[in-house]
């Protein structure tokens, strides 16, 4: 009989692969991997902030996030530095405030759960959680798919079709804060992006447009997933970095495989 947290944290993986296979071709196609970084990064002042206020540690996260990312397209609007310089400045100061912050709490945090994931642990009320993030990232991506993709491929085109680019740009950047924010107990907030970037680097491989890219992405995050979790506990090693080992795994198998076949040919 499968144990019952193994059912719980099947189920949230997968629920996070799916969103995070989709949205992570978009980061890969925009090159934001950058930005998704420093966005997860900032994801632990949310964390304080939920914890400082009593109140749930993911829309803390949500919160610090958009703010994040509003505060980041108002400083490149005024064109005071360069984007990587503000996403360092930005990224990192949330980072160390957050720590500050956790360090000072009077109650005892368990602060690695947080940088690290332990999708073992999740509970029913994060799964809940959980599906409903995924959700409303899907309709968004549904509704808004085609000029999503139109946008990240051909901003000139986008225009001249009577795209509104820097909202496009947003919804974007907000579903990335929904996935940080619905994720980090999966593989935590330091190893997030790889979660966004291998699957989808990976399906980039063996797809010829975007909508096949985006659902193999979600797939082989999945198995990923599930990989991570079995190796995790008969390996007894940690479930986030063993989640995003498996990916890298699966990453250097398809490549390799794509290389030799084109050898071949």
């Amino acid at each position: 009989m499968i144990e019952p947290f193994l059912i719980r944290a099947t189920i949230a993986g997968i629920g996070v692969a799916i969103i995070a296979g989709a949205i992570g071709c978009f980061v890969v196609w925009r090159k934001m991997a950058y930005f998704g970084d420093s966005l997860a990064h900032s994801a632990l002042l949310g964390v304080a902030l939920g914890l400082v206020l009593g109140i749930s540690t993911n829309l803390g996260t949500i919160i610090i996030c958009t703010l994040f990312t509003i505060l980041l397209i108002w400083l490149q609007q005024k064109q005071i530095l360069a984007t990587d310089t503000l996403l360092g400045i930005l990224a990192h100061s949330a980072l160390s405030i957050g720590m500050v912050t956790l360090s000072l709490l009077e109650k005892s945090v368990d602060l690695h759960s947080y940088l690290f994931g332990d999708i073992l642990a999740v509970t029913t009320s994060e799964i809940y959680l959980i599906i409903s993030g995924s959700l409303i990232v899907l309709v968004f991506l549904y509704h808004n798919w085609s000029s999503f993709v139109l946008t990240t491929i051909n901003e000139k085109l986008a225009k001249a079709e009577g795209l509104n680019i820097l909202i496009n740009q947003l919804l974007i950047m907000f579903l990335m804060t929904i996935v940080v924010a619905v994720s980090f107990r999966i593989v935590g907030l330091l190893l997030i992006t790889s979660l966004l970037i291998i699957p989808a680097a990976t399906a980039r491989q063996l797809s010829h447009s975007p909508e096949t890219m985006a659902v193999l992405a979600s797939f082989l995050g999945i198995i990923a997933v599930i990989l991570g979790i079995y190796s995790s506990l008969y390996f007894d090693t940690p479930s986030g970095p063993s989640i995003v080992v498996s990916a890298v795994i699966i990453f250097i198998a398809i490549s390799s495989a794509s290389f030799l076949i084109k050898k071949i040919r």
